[in-house]
């Protein structure tokens, strides 16, 4: 039965992998990453198709390492090669990139035999996010911070142009981005602002309407997102 696992490069200096203890570990780094993706699902937004990498990945780096024979060294480059992929996705949430990085980290300690310590990291870092997603992130902090884009002709001087109308519906506000849209005929302003009233939104949106000629206005969830590599 050994022989179908044998590796054809494997010699008397290779550290041979049982089958047993394949599956333990493989086992235990599925269960891991379960375990992270239902301390991931609460109180967070999420998709499926992230839940499903969280829980799966784990298991992929576990096996990764197993096969290198725990040579972090190998491990590495191999997870190295993977960074040349360049996904045509939309780029990942600061926390989203954290828990990536979690899911990594339990992989690899399971990877390298350490199922105790494996199973202790995760529970503690899965413990910790729930405390500080409680602290940090809740549903009445994402109301109040949002990210408003303003498009105006470029007759109109952007420079506090709705600083009177920011300074009485937002208790901070920030112009983030300058861009210039419709082969350069207008301007594209981005603000990160925190709402005083979440409820008084539409209010603030119809007072710009009225300052930028009820060109384009787009009001989105603040995120800081990590920029694409």
């Amino acid at each position: 039965m050994d022989a179908i696992f044998k590796g054809i490069f494997d010699n008397e200096l290779t550290q041979l992998i049982s089958v047993q203890d394949f599956l333990l570990c493989l086992g235990v780094s599925l269960v891991l990453g379960l375990i992270m993706a239902l301390a991931y699902m609460f109180k967070n937004e999420h998709t499926k198709s992230f839940l499903v990498t969280l829980a799966l990945l784990p298991a992929v780096v576990c096996v990764v390492i197993m096969m290198v024979n725990g040579n972090i060294g190998a491990g590495v480059a191999v997870a190295g090669a993977f960074s040349l992929v360049r996904f045509r996705s939309a780029p990942g949430s600061a926390k989203e990139i954290v828990t990536i990085f979690l899911a990594m980290g339990a992989g690899l300690i399971a990877g390298m035999g350490y199922l105790g310590f494996a199973a202790l990291f995760t529970v503690i870092m899965c413990v910790m996010f729930l405390i500080y997603n409680a602290i940090a992130g809740n549903a009445k902090s994402e109301a109040v911070n949002k990210t408003i884009k303003i498009t105006i002709p470029e007759d109109l001087d952007y420079t506090g142009a709705f600083d009177d109308i920011f300074a009485e519906y937002t208790k901070k506000n920030e112009l983030i981005k300058v861009k210039t849209t419709n082969m350069g005929s207008m301007f594209r302003l981005t603000y990160n602002v925190t709402l005083r009233d979440a409820t008084r939104e539409k209010e603030m949106i119809d007072r710009i309407r009225e300052r930028n000629g009820n060109l384009e206005i787009m009001v989105s969830k603040q995120e800081n997102r990590v920029a694409e590599l």
